[in-house]
């Protein structure tokens, strides 16, 4: 498999946020899995940015709710595509909320939040910068089952 760096990001691609029990153990399975190195590694978090297939995938250490869902997205390449897809939400009829300039797991984004039928949390984003380690960005870590408010907004 290929990792991309955001900064080359060419076309849109499927995020999928999981919990999972033990970081150590996901980034192993998952490495073999895609045959990649994550993308980026922090303390209880882990994200893959694969080419092939095109799935950005993060890995949220949260023990007690290993294999369940945390939250899905649609990585895209510009602040531009977050506000065009933004308008098409709103014009749909879905409640949206937007988040500019946030840091949320370990980057600093621009995102729009929709909720769907069963509650799945859903953003359209794109990474503006690389936040550091050591700042208060792990929205996605600890004991929440989401890494966001039941209003969208980042935990952490």
């Amino acid at each position: 498999m290929t990792t991309l760096t955001p900064t080359t990001l060419a076309e849109p691609r499927v995020q999928l946020a999981l919990n999972v029990d033990d970081i150590d153990a996901a980034v192993a399975f998952y490495s073999r899995l895609f045959a990649a190195a994550p993308h980026k590694r922090r303390d209880g978090y882990a994200n893959f940015a694969l080419t092939e297939p095109p799935l950005k995938l993060v890995l949220i250490e949260n023990p007690g709710h290993g294999g369940s869902l945390n939250h899905l997205g649609v990585e895209v390449g510009s602040t531009e595509e977050v506000a065009a897809a933004t308008a098409r939400l709103t014009h749909s009829g879905l409640d949206t909320l937007v988040e500019d300039a946030t840091t949320c797991c370990h980057a600093v984004q621009d995102k729009v939040w929709v909720t769907g039928p069963g509650a799945e949390r859903w953003e359209v984003y794109t990474i503006l910068d690389d936040a550091p380690a050591e700042s208060s960005s792990a929205c996605c870590t600890g004991d929440n089952d989401s890494c966001c408010t039941p209003d969208g907004r980042c935990t952490g």
